[in-house]
């Protein structure tokens, strides 16, 4: 029996009012798919309203305009997006004293539209039609609204396939507890072996009636041990050492252009990075600032102390032609932008700019793509204790020291061995047993940092999860064992 089968034996699906069922399936939409769309529905959980108000499920408030009787709301399950473990999309149908249709609404990527092609809403048989973006499932009333995505829909269901792994909306925040490093590391690996070229031919016509419909109260409760049981199955039966290996640009692809530039980082997407390392430095005005050295010397040729001078005054010691030192806003506009998140070399910590550094990490919607890693346990603590969302990673160069003792007593997600100094070829340090005692305990790996390409070889057969590199390129090539 499949994970999706068994999640479906597990559904509540006793006592639904009889005359809500027949009214929902009744009038359940027509979904039109990609040709070579991969991923259905599965489960509908419906409410039906006769009166105004909050949707249960979706951030709007339901306001029966004249001449609407009944508003039927549809939360429509896939197990699957193609960037993320679970897919919850809504349509709204909107009926008169005839249960005639009169109106259709659908969601967008968090919003909705009005079902409303130049005036004409779909319809065939008296029942709404929409269009599912390919392998994304947001929905339109026309092929046009899709198309007009196209090259956005096609990085998604390609390059992109994966990369959001387990993803917690807010209506599941503090419910679903699936979201954990090795959970994220095997659905961005199954999605990836499921990556496709999206036809946008909309021939593929779903009759949603024929799924499992259910009151939304029993979805919603239902929802938790699904996504459970998929990220369990994924963890357990995929090995490490076959799954996608997270890459780290080291100051960006730092060994083609200048660290921590602008121009490194967007070198590092385009040879595949899944994340970029940077250092926060903090200027005398408290404005986080991305350098790995507290001074100008060595990377900009130039004397001066960023902690002494603010912003301005340390674009003054910069020359023209020389890279200027980016914001921790620049970067992180450009890692929203290319699709990478932020591995955080945490050096040096001021609580007022810290928590600028988070607003931006919200704002940009990279908190659940950034790693915070450091030396210092007492910082991660209180990052972690700030900010429950954020992965944490600890830092440690001994070899004595117990990495799982130490992850746990600062709810860390990730230990970061730093042996790159104490033997010639790091991976002899990490046997397979450690690896497997780390990751029993349900802790990631992060590995730094490493250009030889045997070396990277070795640490990937034995199953770490995230190498940091100067030369990124090298990493990218390292992909995901597709069976």
């Amino acid at each position: 029996m499949s994970i999706t089968e068994t999640g479906l034996a597990a559904l509540d699906q006793s006592n639904p009012n009889a005359d809500d069922l027949a009214l929902a399936k009744g009038h359940a939409p027509r979904i039109r798919f990609d040709a070579r769309e991969p991923f259905f529905p599965s489960v509908v959980g419906y409410t039906v309203f006769r009166q105004g108000g909050p949707s249960p499920s979706f951030p709007r408030e339901i306001a029966l305009a004249p001449g609407v009787v009944t508003v039927i709301e549809y939360a429509v399950w896939w197990d699957w997006d193609i960037q993320h473990l679970y897919e919850l999309e809504h349509i709204w149908v909107w009926l008169d004293a005839d249960e005639k249709l009169i109106g259709g609404e659908a969601s967008w990527h968090g919003g909705y539209h009005a079902m409303d092609d130049e005036g004409t809403m779909p319809s065939e048989n008296g029942r709404l039609v929409v269009h599912s973006e390919p392998g994304k499932h947001a929905f339109a009333p026309s092929p046009k609204w899709l198309l007009e995505r196209e090259p956005i829909t096609r990085r998604s269901c390609g390059a992109s396939a994966g990369r959001m792994a387990v993803h917690v909306t807010p209506l599941f925040e503090g419910i679903i507890h699936s979201r954990t490093p090795l959970a994220n590391r095997a659905v961005h690996s199954y999605l990836e072996c499921l990556a496709f070229e999206p036809s946008f031919d909309f021939s593929n016509v779903f009759e949603l009636e024929k799924v499992s419909f259910v009151p939304w109260p029993q979805l919603n409760d239902w929802i938790p041990g699904q996504v459970a049981r998929w990220a369990d199955h994924l963890v357990a039966t995929l090995p490490a050492n076959k799954q996608h290996l997270y890459n780290i640009a080291h100051r960006g692809a730092s060994a083609y252009a200048a660290e921590n530039s602008l121009q490194a980082f967007h070198k590092a997407a385009e040879m595949g990075s899944d994340l970029v390392e940077i250092d926060v430095r903090f200027t005398a005005d408290n404005v986080p600032v991305v350098s790995h050295d507290d001074t100008l010397r060595r990377v900009y040729g130039v004397d001066g102390v960023i902690s002494d001078v603010t912003l301005e005054q340390l674009h003054r010691l910069t020359t023209p032609g020389m890279d200027m030192i980016p914001t921790f806003d620049d970067v992180a506009e450009v890692c929203a932008n290319l699709s990478m998140g932020i591995y955080l070399d945490i050096k040096e910590v001021n609580a007022e700019t810290m928590i600028k550094v988070f607003e931006t990490l919200k704002r940009l919607n990279l908190m659940n793509y950034c790693v915070a890693g450091s030396t210092r346990p007492d910082w991660l603590a209180d990052i972690k204790a700030a900010e429950p969302r954020m992965f944490t990673s600890i830092l440690y160069n001994s070899i004595y020291v117990d990495p799982i003792l130490l992850a746990r007593s600062i709810s860390c997600d990730y230990v970061h061995p730093c042996w790159e100094r104490r033997a010639p070829e790091p991976h002899r340090l990490l046997s397979p047993e450690m690896v497997k005692r780390i990751h029993d305990a349900g802790l990631g790996i992060v590995c730094w940092h490493e250009e030889r390409p045997s070396e990277i070889a070795a640490l990937r057969a034995l199953g770490v999860d995230m190498i940091c590199s100067d030369t990124p390129d090298r990493l990218a090539v390292h992909q995901v064992i597709c069976e």
